[in-house]
């Protein structure tokens, strides 16, 4: 249990004594009742709104009943004071020994700190990259690569079993494209001439080990062959090698997925028409013909009669053909078996998609509500492109890749951890400029250094102890003052970040976060430069080194929790 979770204990206890004597009646909604950090922390260490909440279904006046419970949150051991603000808010301030607990808490769960089993029994989807299987990650993948595996792992830090899935997109149109782009590799590979690549196909030389292997495997046989004859066979090979190679950019950002689903398999298998039976079962299918579109003309227009979905129902602009005049599945169609198909194994679904996608959230939440009778949660998280400078100047285009920049080349020029941390530093759909220069330059605006150079900051305190001839086998907290404890007040909202962070499906806050508590240590850790005895280490005064050595071990510790939900791992030195 939480410093916070605790005290939300105490006032539900508060609320059942004042029921209990009749100042409250029994039954009221608590739900919107909070305990949290006041804006002001001039105001004090917690604050509630509950007088502000119950006082109108009580039927009382607000400050009044705030007075009453703030008579009943003084009797705990924990409170040093109590006080009502304006018409009916309560603040509290903790004693010191409270705080150090706290620290006492931090250091005693280590690793487990933050960690909750609040989500515990539910099983949570989260999709993502999902990139067409046609080609390396490039960096318009990247950001969502890493919003996607910080979510799992934020979910997974309140308790959620999480499923980590890649939609591997191998029924369209751009598997066509691909295989017959490695035809022409493969006929480059036995020595015919190609000449320039023509438009339409892929470029990129990331094909011609695949051609080299199908020539190695298949000679010289499908060099003249009519289309029909290998189109499937270099379609299943070429998708077979971008996926392995998909994998091992992935694996650069230290991302692995649990399951990786074939839109072709799904198809194969029957699903789109087991989703469309179900809808139609609960008339939620419909054979109609649409409106003609926007600016055409009827002579311009042929009405078809097909196959709709009752979107409009569950809040979509207009109801959505789940099938093409010839039979084919729609894009939506195909999408909506596949949610189908995932809502059968989990309890709530995420989605993580490029901006570009926004038009298809409504029909896709309205298709998910439909299909699980609205009891799956169903959330998309839209993430904005990258834009990729060097220097403040756009970075020019890769030629091995044929016409973008590679994953697997950013994260070799600058590391892995600040390609991930750097993509959380901002919100998802928030525009972001990735600069190769600012994103390693070593300074306070640059949040990848400032956290981990805290973290290497701490570190280096044992290091230089031991060098002392420091020995700490206790610690006597009692020795922090006002100042230092106000480092462990802002470590202490860690658990309650995780939980909202998880809660509104936002990594980017365990940044944000991070970004704050490094400011607080480095602001302690310079006080000492004007003022010695400030400083963490003090040879002459090994009861109060000790103690701070055992603050800096939880920030540390707190740090480190928070940058292994980002993936980041925490460095012990800055070179």
């Amino acid at each position: 249990m939480t410093l916070y979770t605790r005290f939300a204990a105490h006032l539900n206890a508060a609320l059942d004594a004042l029921v209990a004597s009749g100042d409250l009646p029994a039954g009221l909604e608590r739900r919107a009742v909070t305990v949290e950090p006041p804006r002001d922390t001039s105001h004090g260490d917690l604050a509630t709104n509950a007088a502000m909440v119950l006082a109108k279904p009580a039927g009382t006046n607000p400050r009044a009943l705030a007075e009453k419970i703030a008579a009943e949150l003084h009797k705990l051991s924990e409170v040093a004071a109590v006080s009502v603000a304006g018409p009916g808010f309560i603040n509290l301030t903790l004693t010191d020994d409270t705080w150090r607990d706290e620290l006492a808490a931090i250091n005693d769960a280590a690793d487990r700190y933050g960690r909750s089993d609040s989500g515990a029994g539910v099983t949570v989807n989260v999709e993502y990259v999902s990139a067409n299987p046609t080609g390396p990650m490039h960096m318009g993948h990247c950001r969502g690569a890493v919003v996607g595996d910080a979510l799992a792992s934020l979910l997974e830090a309140i308790g959620h079993k999480v499923v980590r899935e890649y939609y591997v997109n191998d029924a369209g149109g751009q598997v066509d494209v691909l295989a017959r782009s490695a035809h022409l590799r493969y006929r480059e590979a036995l020595g015919h001439q190609v000449g320039e690549i023509p438009e339409g196909l892929y470029p990129g030389d990331y094909l011609k080990p695949v051609g080299e292997r199908l020539a190695a495997e298949h000679g010289d046989k499908y060099a003249d062959a009519p289309e029909g004859e290998w189109l499937a066979l270099f379609r299943k090979a070429a998708v077979a090698d971008m996926l392995v190679m998909i994998k091992q950019d992935l694996a650069l950002l230290g991302i692995h997925h649990d399951l990786f689903s074939s839109e072709a398999e799904l198809q194969a298998a029957g699903k789109p028409e087991q989703a469309e039976a179900w809808l139609r079962e609960h008339d939620l299918v419909y054979d109609g013909v649409l409106e003609a579109p926007k600016g055409e003309t009827p002579e311009d227009w042929e009405p078809v009669e097909l196959p709709l979905f009752r979107s409009t129902e569950f809040g979509d602009d207009q109801d959505r053909p789940i099938k093409k005049s010839n039979g084919a599945w729609t894009y939506f169609g195909a999408d909506m078996a596949y949610h189908f198909q995932k809502a059968g194994a989990a309890d709530q679904l995420i989605d993580i998609w490029g901006a570009d996608h926004a038009g298809t959230v409504k029909r896709i939440t309205a298709a998910v509500a439909a299909l699980t009778g609205g009891k799956t949660r169903f959330d998309v998280k839209l993430v904005q492109m990258v834009r990729l400078l060097r220097a403040g100047e756009p970075v020019k285009m890769s030629k091995r890749s044929g016409n973008f920049v590679t994953l697997a080349d950013v994260v070799n020029e600058v590391g892995k951890d600040v390609v991930r941390f750097t993509m959380l530093t901002r919100k998802a759909d928030a525009q972001m400029d990735f600069d190769f220069a600012k994103v390693v330059e070593a300074s306070k605006d640059n949040p990848v250094f400032y956290v981990q150079y805290a973290h290497a900051r701490i570190a280096s305190l044992h290091r230089r102890a031991a060098e002392a001839e420091i020995l700490c086998d206790a610690a006597d907290l009692s020795r922090l003052d006002t100042r230092e404890l106000a480092l462990v007040k802002l470590a202490a909202q860690y658990p309650r970040t995780v939980e909202g962070a998880a809660a509104a499906r936002e990594p980017h806050r365990i940044a944000f976060y991070l970004y704050d508590l490094a400011a607080e240590f480095h602001a302690l850790w310079n006080m000492g430069n004007d003022d010695p005895s400030r400083r963490f280490l003090l040879p002459d005064d090994v009861p109060m080194t000790c103690a701070r050595l055992f603050l800096a071990d939880a920030i540390g510790q707190v740090i480190r929790n928070g940058l292994a939900i980002m993936g980041v791992e925490a460095v012990q030195e800055l070179n």
